[in-house]
C-alpha cells in the first residue's frame, strides 16, 4: 500500500493529467500541480520524469524557455543514471538538444545527442532517432562530412538490428547529404545501392513506395543539378505516378507506413510535404527545360497546396520533428518555389511580374523561421535581382547585386551562376579587363564535370564575347559546342539564344542562307517557352534578311512582329519602373526593405 507521502504526489500527478486534458486545458493549474510533486521528494524516476512533463508544457503553452530549459536539463541529469528508463533519459536527451539548437547554441546540442547516442544502443528506435537528430544538426551547420559519416553509422547499425525499412533510409539520407555537398562521385554507387535495395525490397509494400519515392526524388535531383534536363525524364515520371499512388484516398497514414517494429518509426517527410516536394522538383524541370506555362501552372498548385498544409496544421511531419521543422520545410518549398516563379516571368518577358515574385520572396525573407533559413536564400534574392536589373538596363545595379551573391553564396553553383551573368554586364559595358580576369574563373574546363548546363552557359558566353569582338569563326565554334551540349539536354532557352546569335553572326558576315537557317527554329522555339527577348531579336534579324531578300511583304511582318515585342516590353518596363519594389536592386546589405504588398500587375506580354 502506497505512503501518504506517495498518495500525495500521485494525487497531484493525476490531478496534473486532469487539467492538462480538461477541455479546455487549464495549463497554469497543471504546472501548478506537477511543480507542488517536489515538495513531496518523490522517488528519482518521479522527479526525473516529472521535469520532462514541466519543460515539455512550459515549451508548448508558455513563452518561459529558460524555466523549461532547467526541467529539461535536470530531467536529463537525473536520468542518465537509471535503467530501464529510455523514454524519459531519451525524450529528455531528445528536446533539450531540440531546444539548444533552436536558440542558436547548437553546440550545446552536440555533446548531449553524442552522450545520449553513447547511452541507447540497447534501443534501436531512440538509438536511430538520436543519430538522425545529431546528423541533422550537423548538416545544418554545414559540417557535411561529420553527418555523412553519423549517417553511414545509422546505416550499419540499422543493418545489425535488422531494420531494414530504416537502413534504406540512413543510406537515402546520406545520398541526400552528398548531393547537397556536391560530391557527385560518391553519391553514384550509395544511389545505385539504394536503388537497388529499394527495387529488391520484400517488406512492406507501402514502405517500397514510400522509398521509391524518396530515391527517386533523390535520383531527380542528381539529374537538374548537372543541368540534364533530358535524362531525367523517365525518372520524373516515375516520380510523378508513385507519388500519385501514395496520394490516393486508399494509402494509409504515415504511422501505418512506419509499422510497428521497433526502430521503424521514422518517415523523411509527410505525404503531403511529399507531394508538394514532387511539384517543387516538376517546376524545376520546366523552368530548366525552358516551359515557363508548365513551371507557372505547377508553381500556382503547389503554393495552393503549401497554404492548404499551413492553413491545417498537417505540415508537422510524422518524424516527430514537430510543428516548427514542419513550419521551416514548409518555408523553405515556398521560398524555393517563388523563386523559380520570378525567373521564368524574366524570361518570358514579364519584369512588373517578376517584380511581383522578387519582392513576395523578399517578404519571405523577413519572416523567415530561422536564421539559418534567410542566410541560404539571401544569395540566391540578390541573384534574382542581378537579372532583374540586367533585364532593366540597369548594369550597375546588376553588378552589386551579382558581386553580393558571389560575396555571400556558399554555394558553388550558385556563384558560377552569377559570375557568368556578372561576365554578360561586362561585355555589354565593354569591360574587357575586368571580363578577361572574371572568364578565367568561369571557362568551360574550369567548371566541375557534373555541371552539365552551367557549362553548356559558359560555352555561350565565350561565343557572345567573340561576337562583340567580330571574331566571328571563333564565336561560331563555341556556340556550336554550346548548341551540341543544349541539345543533347533540351536546354531550350540556350539552344534559342545560341541560334539566334549564329543567325546575327552569319547576317554580319553576310550568309543569309546560314543566317535563316538559325533564326526561323530560334523564334519557333523562343515562341514556345516563351522568351520574349529571344524573339525581338530574332525578328529584328528576320527583317533585315527580308530586306536583303527584296521580299517587302515579309520584311514588313517581321517589322510589325519586332514592333509589337518592342512594345510590349517597353510598356512592361515602365511598368516595373513605377512599382516602390523597383528601389530593390539598391539593396545589397542587411535584411531586405520592407514594401506594401505589390498591386496587380497588368499582362503585357
Amino acid at each position: 500500500m502506497a505512503s501518504t507521502q506517495d498518495a500525495w504526489y500521485i494525487s497531484l500527478l493525476g490531478l496534473a493529467e486532469h487539467f492538462r486534458t480538461s477541455n479546455p486545458p487549464d495549463i497554469k493549474s497543471c504546472i501548478q500541480c506537477l511543480q507542488a510533486v517536489f515538495n513531496f521528494k518523490p522517488p528519482q524516476r518521479v522527479e526525473a520524469r516529472t521535469h520532462l512533463q514541466l519543460g515539455n508544457i512550459l515549451l508548448t503553452h508558455t513563452k518561459n524557455i529558460d524555466l523549461a530549459r532547467t526541467h529539461l536539463e535536470q530531467s536529463w541529469f537525473l536520468s542518465q543514471s537509471i535503467n530501464a528508463f529510455d523514454d524519459v533519459k531519451f525524450e529528455a536527451a531528445s528536446v533539450l538538444a531540440e531546444l539548444f539548437e533552436q536558440q542558436g547554441q547548437p553546440t550545446h546540442s552536440k555533446p548531449i545527442l553524442r552522450k545520449a547516442i553513447e547511452l541507447s544502443q540497447h534501443s534501436v528506435y531512440w538509438h536511430c532517432r538520436l543519430i538522425f537528430q545529431l546528423a541533422q544538426i550537423h548538416a545544418t551547420e554545414r559540417e557535411y562530412e561529420v553527418a555523412s559519416s553519423l549517417l553511414g553509422v545509422g546505416v550499419d547499425y540499422a543493418q545489425i538490428s535488422n531494420a531494414a525499412y530504416t537502413r534504406v533510409l540512413f543510406l537515402l539520407s546520406r545520398v541526400m547529404l552528398l548531393l547537397i555537398d556536391k560530391k557527385i562521385q560518391e553519391v553514384l554507387p550509395l544511389l545505385n545501392q539504394a536503388g537497388h535495395l529499394v527495387e529488391s525490397w520484400s517488406g512492406s509494400p507501402h514502405q517500397k513506395e514510400y522509398l521509391k519515392v524518396f530515391f527517386l526524388v533523390l535520383q531527380v535531383c542528381h539529374y537538374l543539378m548537372a543541368g540534364q534536363v533530358k535524362s531525367v525524364k523517365p525518372c520524373l515520371k516515375q516520380l510523378q505516378q508513385s507519388i500519385q499512388t501514395i496520394m490516393a484516398p486508399t494509402w494509409p497514414d504515415d504511422d501505418a507506413v512506419c509499422g510497428s517494429a521497433a526502430g521503424e518509426s521514422f518517415v523523411w517527410l509527410s505525404r503531403q510535404q511529399l507531394y508538394v516536394l514532387v511539384y517543387l522538383v516538376t517546376v524545376m524541370h520546366s523552368a530548366q527545360a525552358g516551359y515557363m506555362d508548365k513551371a507557372h501552372k505547377y508553381t500556382d498548385k503547389a503554393l495552393a497546396q503549401i497554404d492548404k498544409l499551413t492553413s491545417s496544421g498537417c505540415e508537422e511531419s510524422s518524424n516527430k520533428g514537430g510543428a516548427r521543422s514542419g513550419a521551416v520545410l514548409a518555408w523553405r518549398l515556398r521560398m524555393a518555389l517563388v523563386e523559380h516563379a520570378a525567373l521564368c516571368r524574366l524570361v518570358a518577358g514579364g519584369k512588373a511580374h517578376a517584380l511581383h515574385e522578387i519582392a513576395r520572396a523578399a517578404h519571405l525573407l523577413t519572416v523567415a523561421p530561422t536564421a539559418s533559413s534567410a542566410a541560404a536564400h539571401t544569395p540566391q534574392l540578390h541573384c534574382l535581382l542581378g537579372l532583374y536589373a540586367m533585364s532593366m538596363n540597369c548594369m550597375e545595379a546588376a553588378e552589386s547585386q551579382f558581386l553580393t551573391a558571389i560575396e555571400m553564396s556558399q554555394e558553388r553553383d550558385l556563384w558560377m551562376f552569377a559570375k557568368l551573368n556578372l561576365a554578360i554586364v561586362y561585355l555589354r559595358g565593354r569591360r574587357d579587363n575586368d571580363l578577361a580576369q572574371l572568364m578565367e574563373q568561369v571557362r568551360p574546363e574550369a567548371l566541375p564535370a557534373y555541371a552539365h548546363g552551367l557549362r553548356a552557359a559558359s560555352y555561350y558566353v565565350l561565343g557572345l564575347q567573340a561576337f562583340f569582338q567580330a571574331r566571328y569563326n571563333e564565336a561560331k565554334r563555341y556556340l556550336r559546342e554550346t548548341l551540341k551540349m543544349a541539345n543533347a539536354e533540351d536546354l531550350n532557352r540556350l539552344t534559342s539564344c545560341s541560334l539566334v546569335l549564329l543567325g546575327h553572326i552569319f547576317l554580319s558576315i553576310n550568309n543569309s542562307r546560314e543566317s535563316m537557317n538559325m533564326v526561323t527554329p530560334a523564334m519557333q522555339l523562343a515562341s514556345k517557352i516563351p522568351d520574349v527577348h529571344v524573339q525581338l531579336w530574332a525578328s529584328a534579324i528576320l527583317k533585315d534578311l527580308y530586306r536583303l531578300a527584296g521580299d517587302t511583304e515579309r520584311e514588313n511582318e517581321a517589322y510589325q512582329m519586332h514592333c509589337n515585342f518592342s512594345q510590349a516590353l517597353l510598356k512592361d518596363h515602365f511598368q516595373a519602373t513605377q512599382l516602390p519594389q523597383h528601389a530593390l536592386i539598391q539593396w545589397t546589405s542587411g535584411p531586405p526593405p520592407v514594401f506594401p504588398p505589390p498591386s496587380n500587375v497588368t499582362n503585357t506580354t
